[in-house]
């Protein structure tokens, strides 16, 4: 009997929304973090620590729900993380003290963790070679263009509502997730499930770990978000305090480097993964040393705008290279390896982005740039060179 299966537009426009899932429950109540130390009377360090929180949780949850998927399915593991997500986010909502808002920000960070994972195991469970790659290059657009896209939505509903409003939208687009939900049918077969107990999940974990060009491609693309933090932490003070734009224009050019960054990871999808990704990161370093060397000398805004478009295009086909060849090399343990592929970018994320704020900020931001595109190059120099060596009968793009 023939499984019954969602359309292509269903699957990308859903699979799309659970990859962005993350990036807007993280950032999208940032404009209202001042208004919020009155509401809770606290220091903004305590507000930020939601923000903390909220990236703990979808690192650590990634780990969760992705060995959870690859054992009970898809499609009920993500039931399951969408209605804690909606109540964590009720929690958020009726939280009486800012110890309360933290716990629950962890909760529903965790929660909004399965949405993102799951949108790479759903689509490495579904399609092959050329169509993964396709899937993939939309998926990594959305999830890029919302994380900096984000805060910048967040900044427009703060002008006519408070951090209350911000939270009913993601409490809806929760709700709106879960009718997908419970439309999409499930991808993983009893079949083709991972039936162990969960003492043998660390073994699994072991199992995936082992394999060396998974490891070197997981590690290039936390290194490339490493990139991408740094460009979003530093980006609201070299261009408003630094060079004195306005929020509009601020918007304006922010806006412009995330379709950038889009448009470059759909359209690495018409190429070979390998030599997308061989590619990139050969000029992610040479343009990050450039951007380091500019700023410190103080170069004009133009400069630098126009840099860090091209380095942010760069970033988006390294994404969609990096997360196709990383999937394909684990398909049989697809949950596991998309839970730990996600959680390396959150964390790679997370220690870079205070890093930012270490002393002027042209000079770390710049310095930043540079560690993390060369680390990126090293991993996939090494990722590349492995995958010849071995040749493996699965390659995602030919």
């Amino acid at each position: 009997m023939t499984q019954k299966q969602n359309s292509y537009p269903f699957m990308i426009f859903f699979l799309g929304l659970l990859s962005g899932f993350g990036p807007f429950v993280m950032d999208m109540y940032l404009p209202t973090l001042p208004s919020m130390t009155d509401y809770f009377s606290t220091t903004l360090s305590m507000v930020q620590l939601g923000l903390t929180a909220s990236m703990v949780g979808l690192a650590g949850g990634q780990l969760l729900f992705g060995p959870l998927s690859d054992k009970y399915g898809r499609k009920p593991v993500l039931l399951v993380s969408l209605g804690l997500f909606l109540l964590s986010t009720l929690g958020c909502l009726f939280a009486v003290s800012i110890s309360q808002f933290v716990i629950m920000r962890l909760l529903q960070g965790t929660a909004g963790a399965g949405g993102v994972v799951l949108s790479r195991s759903i689509a490495t469970d579904r399609y092959l070679a050329r169509e993964l790659a396709s899937t993939l290059a939309v998926i990594c657009a959305i999830n890029g263009t919302v994380t900096v896209a984000a805060p910048l939505l967040g900044g427009v509903l703060a002008s006519f509502t408070d951090w209350h409003g911000i939270f009913w939208s993601l409490f809806v687009l929760g709700i709106l997730l879960m009718v997908g939900s419970l439309r999409f049918c499930e991808s993983l077969p009893a079949v083709k499930r991972v039936s162990v107990n969960w003492q043998d999940v660390g073994r699994n974990l072991l199992k995936v770990l082992r394999n060396r060009r998974y490891v070197h491609y997981v590690c290039q693309y936390g290194c490339t978000m490493g990139v991408l933090f740094v460009n979003i932490a530093s980006a609201p003070f070299l261009m408003q305090k630094y060079y004195g734009l306005n929020p509009m224009e601020f918007s304006v050019c922010f806006g412009a480097n995330a379709v950038a960054m889009a448009i470059a990871s759909a359209a690495c999808a018409k190429f070979s993964s390998q030599r997308a990704l061989s590619v990139c990161c050969r000029i992610m370093p040479f343009l990050s040393v450039l951007l380091c060397v500019l700023l410190c000398i103080g170069c004009p805004f133009w400069i630098y705008e126009i840099l860090l478009f091209f380095l942010l295009s760069v970033v988006g086909m390294a994404f969609t290279a990096s997360n196709t060849l990383a999937m394909d090399c684990e398909r049989n343990n697809a949950g596991m390896a998309s839970a730990l592929l996600g959680a390396i970018g959150f964390a790679i994320g997370g220690i870079v982005s205070p890093l930012v704020g270490v002393g002027n900020i042209r000079y770390s931001a710049g310095l930043l740039f540079i560690a993390c595109s060369v680390s990126a190059y090293c991993c996939a120099r090494r990722g590349l060179v492995s995958s010849v060596s071995i040749r493996p009968r699965s390659i995602a793009v030919p």
